[in-house]
């Protein structure tokens, strides 16, 4: 939906074990992925589902950090983010990178657990289910509980989807597409770098 017509280069910052580097790779218009994380064995990681996937010859791996990008302005038609922002020490400082590093009309796509402020009964249910459930979950795909125990304290100590849509725009983006999930725990942004 969002890499249609993204034709040039493509950053997939935190990147992890590489499932958006993956996807975007597959795509005819994009032409290169970097695929760039902050740990080593997320790399090494990616790398081989890239090789399983055969998407490795278009997709470059790079050690670094959100906060201070290895790229020169202007180089991206697109900057993906699933499941990082949350774990940027600095959000704002990551933010105004993300935008430095985006073209003209490109986009920055954030896929993002956030905190659900909705206090009906389902939503109050659901919180309190994901803190019991994540780690359960992790123990048994994952075989790490202490993984994914720190999922939930994480969310809760995040921003709120509007909020998170705020930060975007304050960084000089204009929001072109949110979609929200679970209760509106889990959200979509697309932001526009204006031209």
């Amino acid at each position: 939906m969002v890499l249609r017509n993204r034709k040039g280069p493509i950053l997939d910052l935190a990147m992890g074990t590489g499932d958006f580097s993956v996807e975007a790779a597959r795509s005819q218009d994009v032409s290169v992925v970097i695929g760039l994380d902050l740990t080593l064995p997320m790399i090494i990681l990616a790398r081989q589902k890239a090789s399983k996937n055969r998407t490795l010859e278009k997709i470059r791996f790079v050690l670094g950090d959100a906060q201070s990008l290895p790229f020169s302005n202007e180089r991206f038609t697109c900057v993906t983010v699933g499941f990082g922002v949350r774990n940027f020490p600095d959000l704002t400082e990551a933010l105004k990178e993300l935008v430095r590093v985006l073209k003209p009309g490109g986009r920055l796509v954030i896929l993002e657990i956030v905190y659900g402020r909705n206090t009906g009964p389902i939503a109050t249910l659901f919180r309190k289910a994901f803190r019991v459930i994540a780690p359960w979950l992790g123990a048994i795909v994952a075989h790490d509980r202490e993984a994914y125990a720190y999922l939930p304290e994480s969310v809760l100590a995040f921003l709120t989807g509007d909020e998170l849509a705020q930060s975007m725009e304050c960084a000089g983006l204009e929001l072109v597409e949110r979609r929200n999930f679970a209760f509106a725990t889990v959200v979509i942004l697309v932001g526009k770098k204006p031209r």
